[in-house]
């Protein structure tokens, strides 16, 4: 996810045409929508509308956006499948963009290698390295979200994380060019891609070893267990803190009191400290306000700092 673009809002002529001036620059394979609900696309269940939703119908059409946006000075978004994310209840002023479609969405089996787009689900990379036997991504089946978000914040579970299994990532700079980067040459560390702060990933290629799909099937089954055992179904957007270097966030919530906790719809999961659930109806104010008491709380009593995992965009 990638937010780009200083400008905080639009004169009113701009934000009412804008729509229609991209519509005609790409071609009408494009979906565009106007004042379209982020709650609608955030695992979270919140967030107020965009000015504009993008879904591009292809690269060529994706550069045609951002040269647009940064044309006009506009702010964009890229969104993922809406896991690690907050949209303020008064929305995103500006362009969200969502490689969702076909073109962003395949996966291709190359050896012991797998070319993923930036629009396929996590889980489905895992599923599909099991059936052709390559090990290496099984950590992938228990994370929401999809490859492009799990590039933008080097997403992990079950002690893997995205860049250790990643030989290239395929990237888009804000003007339209296009590139391909080894892992060195990004800025990755805990929880972040910092050169995915300024690009665009499009798709990757995971280096996998093969391995007998019964012993891909077993790991897979036992991650699979171990997650359901130890976290809420209710919607979330995912771990809510980075885990400070002294204790997991989960375990120090824990040991605050504060499992269980609520403000209005929103509420600290009695199952795992570290994830904030929706009830149904809960407002993104509802979400950040319990971020606050859960960080107020963890300083004045552990002098221990939280850092949110989550990326949180959009007006209040």
């Amino acid at each position: 996810m990638t937010l780009a673009a200083d400008i905080s809002e639009m004169p009113t002529q701009i934000k009412n045409n804008f729509a229609d001036e991209l519509a005609a620059r790409v071609s009408s394979a494009t979906l565009i929508r106007r004042d379209e609900p982020m709650a609608k696309h955030t695992t979270l269940r919140v967030g107020g509308p965009a000015d504009v939703y993008v879904e591009p119908a292809s690269e060529a059409d994706l550069a045609l956006v951002l040269q647009w946006c940064g044309e006009r000075c506009v702010k964009f978004f890229i969104l993922g499948r809406g896991s690690n994310l907050i949209v303020r209840d008064g929305g995103f002023r500006g362009v969200v963009i969502c490689l969702s479609s076909p073109e962003f969405s395949r996966i291709e089996i190359d050896g012991v290698r797998i070319r993923a787009g930036a629009g396929v689900k996590q889980k489905n990379v895992a599923v599909e390295a099991k059936r052709n036997g390559l090990s290496g991504v099984e950590f992938l089946e228990g994370i929401p979200g999809s490859i492009g978000g799990a590039l933008r914040m080097n997403a992990g579970a079950m002690g893997g994380e995205t860049f250790n299994a990643v030989e290239s990532v395929r990237v888009m700079d804000f003007a339209g060019n296009i590139s391909e980067l080894s892992p060195p040459e990004m800025l990755v560390t805990y929880r972040s891609c910092a050169t995915l702060k300024n690009h665009i990933a499009l798709g990757a290629v995971f280096q996998c070893k093969p391995e007998p799909r019964e012993e891909i099937e077993k790991r897979m089954k036992a991650y699979s267990e171990m997650r359901w055992s130890s976290q809420p179904a209710a919607p979330s957007a995912g771990c809510m803190f980075k885990n400070p270097p002294a204790i997991p966030a989960g375990k120090l919530i824990d040991e605050l009191g504060l499992k269980g906790a609520k403000v209005g719809g929103a509420r600290i999961s009695q199952e795992h400290g570290n994830f904030l659930v929706n009830d149904g109806g809960a407002m993104a104010k509802d979400v950040l306000e319990l971020i606050e008491i859960l960080r107020a709380k963890a300083r004045a009593e552990r002098g221990i700092d939280l850092h949110t995992e989550v990326e949180i965009v959009g007006e209040d």
